[in-house]
């Protein structure tokens, strides 16, 4: 019996390690080559990263409607895209939920947002949740920076807008644009990952 109760913890062991190095190992790591995306955008036009010839690269968020961060974030999202996307590096935003779990990220709901915030940037959909994994994004929001390279989109950051999502104003570090204006610069980024904090995307 002892030993049966062994066997038993061992193998429970081993399934928790197992799963955790697959999760750990999901998705892009910093200096991977992402894959391009065709999703529909709020406009109900198609949307590439090969469509922004003349990009340097993206901020990739993935994002939705219904989460408490996501929407302390909206606005300085809009800013980064602002801020960017004439230098090169325009907001690429995917909302990666499952919209029949999650009915406030309906594509309509999605269209409304986007009008009510004024939105600079593509929103897109992730319809069937086939992008958001590649990525292994787990969060929303949570940040992929991209660079335009001669072997492709090259990730170059993975993580968190900044350090407060409470309060713009009290943020110190502001990794997205800690990380572009390196990349602008030709200057080697000095934080390339940092913890996503947010919600857990809805399957």
């Amino acid at each position: 019996m002892k030993t049966l109760k062994t066997t038993f913890v061992l193998l429970a062991v081993i399934s928790f390690f197992a799963f955790t190095v697959k999760t750990e190992d999901a998705g892009y790591k910093v200096g991977d080559i992402a894959t391009d995306f065709s999703l529909e955008n709020i406009d109900g036009n198609m949307v590439s990263l090969k469509d922004y010839t003349d990009a340097k690269g993206f901020i990739v968020i993935f994002t939705c409607n219904t989460c408490p961060y996501s929407v302390a974030y909206e606005d300085r999202i809009t800013a980064l895209d602002k801020k960017y996307a004439s230098k090169g590096y325009p907001v690429i935003a995917i909302m990666p939920n499952n919209p029949d779990v999650q009915k406030g990220d309906s594509m309509e709901a999605m269209r409304a947002r986007a009008k009510a915030k004024g939105f600079t940037f593509p929103y897109l959909m992730d319809k069937g949740q086939k992008i958001y994994p590649q990525y292994g994004a787990t969060k929303t929001p949570h940040v992929y920076i991209l660079e335009k390279t001669a072997n492709g989109n090259q990730v170059k950051y993975i993580g968190a807008i900044d350090d407060n999502y409470q309060d713009a104003k009290a943020v110190n570090q502001k990794y997205v644009e800690n990380a572009v204006d390196a990349l602008l610069a030709g200057k080697t980024i000095k934080e390339t990952h940092t913890r996503a904090i947010g919600c857990t995307i809805k399957v």
